[in-house]
């Protein structure tokens, strides 16, 4: 076990204990890294201003910086610092504040979804975007045909995915792009969502804007597959909970503390620093345990417990400060309106076998009946 292989470990929440244990901040001498665990040491770093998402030397991971897909990474305000992280994350944080669950709902519910395991994996995988898609204006048909290319995207954010998976990413980049750029030339959208983007987004360069519409759909892609199917997981896991009349909205609180979709982060720091009483030098890296801090005693009493009226919950499944998620409500509203209709139908959840999706910091389970 490592705090990499953890991610999808069938569970890793003792081997957080233990790292937790052993120091909230240490060297993990065969990654080469610094691996933060305890919930003090995790905000420290979501906190400091040197602790950066991308290492100075390379903005770009080099394996697509010669490609669209990089070029596309290269904008997105979660990959940058300053002005490039603080001007697109203004321009799209208000609206998606803004978005009336009343209509995701609706959105959700328009969508076919059926009680096995190939309904559960298009709800997870497939809906969420297609939502995000018809709120900027897209037609259904073309819904469907991006979150395709949003699965094939999403490999370009992977350092587990080989030269065919990057391939596609790149082409899916240049399809992506394609299709916003359609969307914010037709005169007829009357997305409230895109509006309020653009007009507080006027100045900028367009193609930022494109980029991170794109990266509005990857973020979608990941947390809220993850967070949909953990969600399921937990009401296999825990048979006290009535699937049918568990309150879905303090399900998804406590399931993305307890068992998040996104178990960590990675940090680098670009000027020698203290943290938490920790000595680090300039382009060192930090493995940012957020999984793990969810479950630390300073952070919530009884952390290891499932419980669904949890009184003060605190979590840094979305992160902290300045590259706090902007997305948090709507995930958790996609998340719910999907289980709602999924757990309507009286889904035979206990014939599901589960297996987790290679990552290297995701924890997203695919279903099979």
């Amino acid at each position: 076990m490592d705090p990499i292989i953890a991610a999808t470990h069938a569970d890793p929440y003792p081997y957080y204990a233990q790292l937790r244990a052993e120091g909230g901040l240490a060297f993990h001498p065969r990654l080469q890294m610094w691996v933060a665990s305890s919930a003090r040491a995790v905000a420290a770093v979501l906190a400091h201003p040197d602790c950066h998402v991308r290492p100075a030397q390379e903005p770009v991971p080099r394996a697509i910086a010669d490609g669209i897909a990089g070029q596309v990474f290269g904008q997105l305000m979660r990959m940058n610092e300053g002005e490039r992280q603080r001007c697109p994350r203004s321009a799209i944080a208000p609206g998606l504040e803004l978005v009336d669950t009343r209509e995701v709902e609706a959105l959700v519910s328009a969508r076919l979804i059926t009680a096995d395991a190939a309904g559960l994996f298009n709800a997870m995988f497939r809906g969420p975007v297609c939502v995000v898609a018809a709120l900027l204006g897209f037609t259904p048909a073309q819904g469907r045909i991006i979150s395709e290319l949003t699965a094939d995207f999403v490999a370009c954010l992977s350092p587990l995915s080989g030269a065919a998976q990057l391939t596609a990413a790149h082409a899916a980049a240049e399809q992506l792009s394609g299709y916003c750029i359609e969307l914010l030339a037709a005169p007829d959208n009357h997305s409230h969502l895109l509006g309020g983007i653009r007009q507080r987004f006027a100045s900028g360069p367009p193609q930022t804007l494109i980029a991170n519409l794109i990266g509005l759909f990857s973020q979608t892609f990941e947390a809220t597959a993850g967070l949909i199917g953990n969600a399921v997981l937990a009401l296999i896991d825990h048979p006290s909970l009535p699937s049918e009349s568990t309150p879905v909205e303090a399900l998804l609180a406590e399931v993305q503390r307890f068992d998040p979709p996104v178990q960590n982060t990675r940090r680098f720091v670009a000027v020698a620093c203290e943290i938490d009483g920790v000595r680090l030098d300039a382009g060192d890296v930090i493995l940012v345990l957020l999984a793990s801090a969810n479950r630390d005693p300073q952070l919530n009493d009884n952390p290891d417990a499932f419980l669904l009226d949890r009184p003060n919950r605190r979590s840094f499944t979305f992160g902290a400060g300045r590259h706090q998620c902007p997305g948090q409500r709507l995930a958790l509203s996609i998340a719910g309106a999907t289980l709602k209709q999924f757990l309507a139908m009286k889904p035979a959840l206990d014939h599901l076998k589960r297996a987790y999706r290679p990552s290297a910091n995701g924890r997203t389970p695919q279903f099979s009946n």
